[in-house]
């Protein structure tokens, strides 16, 4: 056996609750100034919720203005789910929150805002994309086998609030028989599923293993031979009884979930998180525009895996460095180094750049929402714009390019 194990959570997880408040934030003040620069945190335990961070817009907004889209996030998440009493889950109507917003800082400001409409990174750091043809999708396995438990299991959840609670999590492992077929993408079968979901107090644990095993079954679309319930190892709800659940059991903190929210531990993760921030900041833009290259040089059949870290200095517009390692899997002429120089000047990757190729300055329903991204995940679903392979043509010329 070789094993490798990836984690997703559900938007009813503390920490997800934490991010899909702030990324709610996020939303609403691009709405009203697409201008805006945002940067609010979010902590959360019990019936306590505190929003602090900077903020810079047009247009001025109360207290009240942070405190409704709290609740009405929470709400959108599921809570309260009516099969559970106070005290086993958080109801919204009952949550104190306080608000710390001040102004963006101008010494911030006056590095971001530049002349015309280009922006400078809101902050250094250096941020990864990451795509592998083990998949249709160019995502990983586990982590996406991880992400479909997940989602089926909270889609029942909400269709059953008198069953379950929506403060999910889920891991698969992945048997990929040897080092090798793990280099060259190919997974055998899935090993072990681990899941914890809340149930109300009525079911049994005998009751919620048989329920969520068939769930699983059933639900998820797993590629053949992946799934066999006689062989898969199950551990569901592990200490036995999950019922007090939700940031009533556990706080929650934004950014705690940056590798659930990207290549579920099969790439490194850069150095923030996306959640609660606007477009200027590169940890959110840069981590799209670095998925979108890696995506491309895999579906462009450049190579099997590919790794691309983009890093950026506070201020100046454009990476000061793009990387791109092939781990070893290049089935073209190019050596990495000079892939990564025809990347560097073909793109410009400034955060205007990214920022109108992919309308991160305009979210809406239409296209997408933050707070929609955050719940599900920060890449890997083809309706995101950085997921849109529109840039093929210019990567497949590269397979006549010599050494």
């Amino acid at each position: 056996m070789y094993l490798f194990a990836s984690e997703a959570v559900s938007a009813g997880h503390p920490d997800k609750c934490a991010d899909i408040i702030a990324d709610s934030i996020v939303d609403k003040l691009l709405q009203l100034d697409p201008e805006a620069k945002v940067a609010t945190e979010v902590f959360i335990s019990g019936k306590h919720i505190i929003i602090g961070g900077e903020v810079k817009s047009t247009k001025p907004v109360e207290t009240a203005f942070y405190e409704d889209i709290t609740r009405n996030a929470l709400e959108k998440i599921g809570y309260p789910e009516s099969g559970f009493k106070r005290g086993e889950t958080l109801f919204p109507d009952e949550t104190d929150i306080e608000v710390y917003v001040s102004k963006q800082s101008p010494d911030i400001t006056m590095g971001v805002v530049k002349e015309g409409k280009e922006i400078g990174a809101g902050d250094q750091g250096m941020m990864f994309g990451y795509a592998t043809c083990e998949r249709e999708d160019y995502m990983p396995t586990a982590f996406s086998y991880a992400r479909q438990i997940r989602d089926v299991l909270y889609h029942y959840a909400r269709e059953h609030p008198d069953m379950f609670g929506v403060d999910i999590k889920t891991e698969v492992v992945m048997d990929y028989g040897s080092k090798e077929n793990f280099d060259n993408c190919k997974p055998e079968r899935i090993a072990k599923i681990i899941v914890a979901i809340p149930h109300v107090n009525s079911l049994q644990a005998d009751e919620v293993h048989s329920m969520v095993k068939k769930i699983i079954a059933e639900e998820v679309k797993f590629e053949a031979g992946h799934f066999n319930e006689d062989s898969v190892l199950f551990y569901i709800n592990n200490t036995g009884r999950f019922v007090t659940h939700s940031p009533i059991a556990d706080s929650g903190l934004t950014g705690r979930k940056v590798v659930c929210d990207t290549y579920g531990g099969y790439a490194p993760i850069g150095g923030g998180s996306q959640s609660s921030k606007d477009y200027s900041k590169v940890d959110r833009s840069a981590l799209y525009a670095a998925r979108w290259l890696a995506k491309h040089i895999v579906a462009a059949g450049l190579a099997k895996k590919a790794l691309v870290q983009l890093s950026y200095v506070i201020a100046e517009p454009r990476p000061i460095s793009v990387t791109v390692d092939t781990q070893h899997t290049s089935l073209i002429k190019l050596k990495d180094e000079k892939l990564s120089q025809m990347i560097a000047d073909k793109f410009l990757l400034s955060p205007r750049w990214i920022t109108d190729k992919f309308g991160l300055d305009q979210p809406s329903k239409e296209s997408f929402l933050y707070a929609e991204v955050a719940a599900k995940g920060q890449i890997g679903y083809e309706e995101y714009p950085w997921e849109e392979l529109d840039g093929l043509k210019w990567f497949r010329s590269l397979k006549e390019q010599s050494v």
